[in-house]
Formats: C-alpha cells, sequence, structure tokens
C-alpha cells in the first residue's frame, strides 16, 4: 500500500496512475491532518508525501509517522538542500524533485519496499 499525499489534485492523480499501472494499491490523502489519519487506518508501507500543504506541512508530517513501519518519499516542487536536510532529519527515506520522471518514482518506491 503506498500513501500519496498532495494537496494538488492533479498530482495525486499522476501518481496514483503512475503507482495502479505499477500493480501498486494506492490510498490519497490531500493535507497532513487527513495523512495522519489515514496512516493510522490503512498502515501503508510507503508514503509519497508533498511538503507544502496547508495546516501540517510535509516536514511534520514526516516527523509524525511512525519510521519502523513506513518509508517516506518527499515529493517537492523546492530544489533546495537545506530543505532535503530537514526532511532527512524528520525521517524521510528519499527526496523526489518535481517534475518527475514515472519510472524514477517507481523505482524509488520499489526500492524502498525491498529494503
Amino acid at each position: 500500500m503506498v500513501l500519496v499525499v498532495d494537496d494538488d489534485e492533479m498530482i495525486r492523480r499522476l501518481v496514483r496512475a503512475v503507482l495502479e499501472a505499477d500493480e501498486f494499491e494506492v490510498s490519497e490523502a490531500r493535507d497532513g491532518e487527513s495523512a495522519l489519519q489515514l496512516a493510522g487506518e490503512v498502515h501503508p508501507a510507503v508514503v509519497v508525501l508533498d511538503i507544502m500543504m496547508p495546516g501540517l506541512d510535509g516536514v511534520e508530517v514526516c516527523r509524525r509517522l511512525d519510521h519502523k513501519k513506513v518509508k517516506v518519499v518527499i515529493l517537492t516542487a523546492r530544489d533546495d538542500p537545506r530543505l532535503e536536510d530537514e526532511c532527512r532529519k524528520a525521517g524521510a527515506d528519499a527526496f523526489l524533485t518535481k517534475p518527475f520522471s514515472s519510472i524514477e518514482l517507481l523505482d524509488l518506491v520499489a526500492e524502498l519496499l525491498a529494503a
């Protein structure tokens, strides 16, 4: 199970379509609060998480996830080494910058699931 979290519906649809085409089961959340609630219900193995969202941002959501049970891919439009460092300190396993390639996303998710 992969949980896709982004406030942009088009990005969620795109990521979902890419993952489902490779036969991953996918759930979606549009903000940090609903992401944490849904993560507790569906128990994803991987969370694909946007940073800039209303309410709880992706960094805070990442901090609150149980990293013993879930891997996190940060998906963001911000290409900032300081942000990447902050995300890694919050527990992120991978960092992907928008725009991204479908193959790169699939490879990251598969790699995290295999780890």
